[in-house]
This record gives C-alpha cells, sequence and structure tokens, in this order.
C-alpha cells in the first residue's frame, strides 16, 4: 500500500480574520482550530504521518497548540502559500529516498472539519490519477459583477470550488513546485496542471469549510458542538496526609511549604482527583485501576502522567473537554498566589482554554483533618461533550 503523508499548511498571518492571533491558533470548542485539522489526519488510517508548516514567528502558538501530539520538527513556511507548501514538500524530501512518502496530501489548516471519508476518497482517486482534490460543485447562480451592478450571467456548468485536501503522487507534486517556484498560483491543483499532471475532482462536503472571519469560527464551533450530543459530568475527590518536607505539589505546580504530601506519586491531590472525575464522565473506571498504587513503576510518579492519560482516553473516543472545575481544600498554604500558574498548568496538560479551568480554594474553618493541617484535599468536577 502507498505510504501518505499528511502536510498542514498553517503558516498565514490570517489577516482578513481581524484578531490578535492568526485563525488557525484561535479556539474552536476548547482547542486550536490547528490542533482539530492535525488529529483528524492523525486518526486516518492511511495517513502514516502529519507535518506542519507555519510562520517561525508564530512558534509559541504552534507548540501549544499541537502539544502532547508528537509531531515532527515543523517546517518554516514561505513568502507565499505557494512557497510554504514547496518548503514542506523539500522537507519531505530532504531525508533518504526511502523516506519520501508515495504520496501527499496537502490541506489548509483552517479547514479543520474535513471528514475522514472525504480524506479516503481523494487517496483512493490517487490509484488512477497523479493529482486529486476535494471540491464542491458550484449551485448558485454566478453574475459577473462591474460598478456595482449585474453585468452578466456566468454558466455554472462545469464549474466547481476548490477545497483541501489536495492529494498528489509525491515526486509529481514535487518536481511541479519546483518548476513553478515564483509563480504565484493560488491551489496546488493549479500547479499540477501547470506541470501537465491530471487532477482528478472528488466531492468534498459543504461542512469542510475554510474559516476565514469571526463568524466562519462561530459556524464551525456550532458544527463541532452538534457532533458532541453526549454530555457528561464526572466527580473526583482525593486526599494525602503531610509528611516532612519542603513544598507540596498542586496542580502540578509546586509550592513552597515546610512539609509536603505523602503518597506512592508525588502526591498531587488535585491532580488525583480531576484525574478521577474525567475517568468518571467516561466511565473508565478510577485512578487506581489504571495505575496501581502497589505498582513500583508508579512511585515518585509526576502525576502529569496521570492526568494526561485521561486526557487521551476522552481523545480516544473523539471527545472534548468543555470545562474543570478543581477545589482545594486546607488551612495553607495560601492557594491564591498560585491560581494564576494552576491555571495555566492545567489547561496545557488539558489541551484547552484557560476560560475553561477553575480553579478554587477553601478551608474547613479549622474542623477535621484539614482543618488539624494534617493534610490536604482536594474535589473535582469534569465536563466532557462526546458524541452520540
Amino acid at each position: 500500500m502507498p505510504s501518505c503523508i499528511a502536510l498542514i499548511v498553517a503558516a498565514g498571518s490570517g489577516q482578513r480574520f481581524g484578531a490578535d492571533r492568526p485563525k488557525q491558533y484561535h479556539d474552536l470548542a476548547g482547542r486550536a482550530v490547528l490542533r482539530h485539522t492535525v488529529e483528524a489526519f492523525l486518526r486516518h488510517p492511511r495517513v502514516a504521518a502529519v507535518r506542519v508548516v507555519i510562520n517561525p514567528d508564530h512558534r509559541d502558538l504552534y507548540d501549544a497548540a499541537v502539544a502532547g501530539l508528537g509531531l515532527p520538527e515543523p517546517v518554516a513556511g514561505g513568502a507565499t502559500r505557494q512557497d510554504s507548501v514547496r518548503n514542506g514538500l523539500e522537507a519531505l524530501a530532504a531525508g533518504s529516498p526511502d523516506d519520501a512518502p508515495d504520496l501527499v496530501l496537502i490541506h489548509d489548516a483552517a479547514r479543520p472539519l474535513i471528514d475522514p471519508d472525504t480524506v479516503s476518497a481523494v487517496i483512493a482517486a490517487l490509484d488512477t490519477t497523479p493529482g486529486a482534490i476535494a471540491a464542491v460543485p458550484v449551485t448558485d447562480t454566478l453574475k459577473r459583477g462591474a460598478g456595482g451592478v449585474s453585468a452578466g450571467t456566468v454558466d455554472r456548468a462545469g464549474l466547481w470550488r476548490a477545497q483541501t485536501p489536495q492529494g498528489f503522487r509525491f515526486a509529481d507534486i514535487l518536481a511541479a513546485h519546483r518548476n513553478a517556484a515564483g509563480q504565484d498560483l493560488t491551489d496546488d491543483a493549479a500547479v499540477a496542471e501547470r506541470a501537465g499532471l491530471s487532477v482528478a475532482l472528488v466531492p468534498g462536503k459543504e461542512e469542510n469549510f475554510k474559516v476565514t472571519t469571526p463568524v466562519d469560527l462561530a459556524r464551525a464551533t456550532h458544527l463541532t458542538l452538534a457532533a458532541l450530543p453526549d454530555v457528561r459530568t464526572g466527580s473526583g475527590f482525593d486526599v494525602h496526609r503531610f509528611a516532612a518536607g519542603d513544598h507540596v505539589i498542586l496542580c502540578g505546580v509546586p509550592v513552597p511549604l515546610d512539609r509536603k504530601l505523602d503518597g506512592h506519586s508525588d502526591a498531587d491531590v488535585a491532580l488525583h482527583a480531576l484525574t478521577d472525575a474525567l475517568l468518571g464522565a467516561l466511565g473508565a473506571g478510577d485512578i487506581g485501576s489504571h495505575f496501581p498504587p502497589t505498582d513500583p513503576q508508579w512511585k515518585g510518579a509526576d502525576s502529569a502522567r496521570f492526568l494526561r492519560h485521561a486526557v487521551d482516553l476522552v481523545h480516544a473516543r473523539r471527545g472534548m473537554i468543555a470545562h474543570v472545575d478543581v477545589t482545594i481544600i486546607c488551612e495553607r498554604p495560601k492557594v491564591g498566589p498560585h491560581r494564576a500558574a494552576m491555571v495555566a498548568r492545567l489547561a496545557e496538560l488539558l489541551g484547552i482554554t484557560a476560560d475553561r479551568v477553575s480553579v478554587k480554594a477553601t478551608t474547613t474553618e479549622r474542623l477535621g483533618f484539614t482543618g488539624r493541617q494534617e493534610g490536604i484535599a482536594a474535589q473535582a468536577v469534569a465536563t466532557v461533550r462526546l458524541p452520540g
């Protein structure tokens, strides 16, 4: 079976979007637009790997968007989209000839709602043609304008709106892009056509639109959430006693204290409660069933590993984490000075935006074991959305 790599083009500045960051890094139902796009191709059984082309000035935004996905080093884009694609193709060809893919899918980062059937259809078309693109036939009546008035009707017969992915036999499109350097061509199909390559039209879907404006993003958000109608809520609770030490770990953040929390792992009571909340929302047992405290490999382990595992289970079911709420119960340390760092760390571990994370603290008015400062308790609630 021919090997296939997806090349995601994410080097644009998104000036038409008119916001503080390019559209591919904006939040779409809790995750960056780019992450939705990348994950769609990572899930596809025919796609062996995903490589992303970015603007190096956006490296921090990129790293945050794809954290935990294990992608190879991104490729630096060029002055135009055509330059960026060529740079990506050259990066794929830079290794040994055996490393180069047989097929390549070139896809816009700002088309996050690409579906697996369209990807499969584009790949299948490459069995018989050197190029294939997803496209939608034009159904609206077309008018040619002049001076703000209609100057005539354009025959729409045979007209299609090009989408991505645009798939090609790798050697063919690499040679075509090299020969077209310096030309101002609007998509990769135009580059292929200039080289005399036949490009098949594969019926795409209206949902595979390009996010260009805030209205587009709102539409994409609505469609994404509509595809996740099963809303689940899970709760978690955990307790750890104090022991001799010089700091505690709460929500993945070291907090100075004249003692530590005692536990088989790093005893992050907040992350343990949140992990149980996510597992509960999935009906997937509890933290002890996944990471038994009797197993020596978890001795002293970073509890972030437990939480990431729960997050991976959500994503494996094609779900999203809508919101989490963590309450830390203790007399000390004071959580307030560290709250912002805790929220940021949880957002990073969960792969969601900070406005979907809440961290609170309370005391028990000196009652009970927390009131006697014998330990710390935490409770968490997680809301998860899954496909119906």
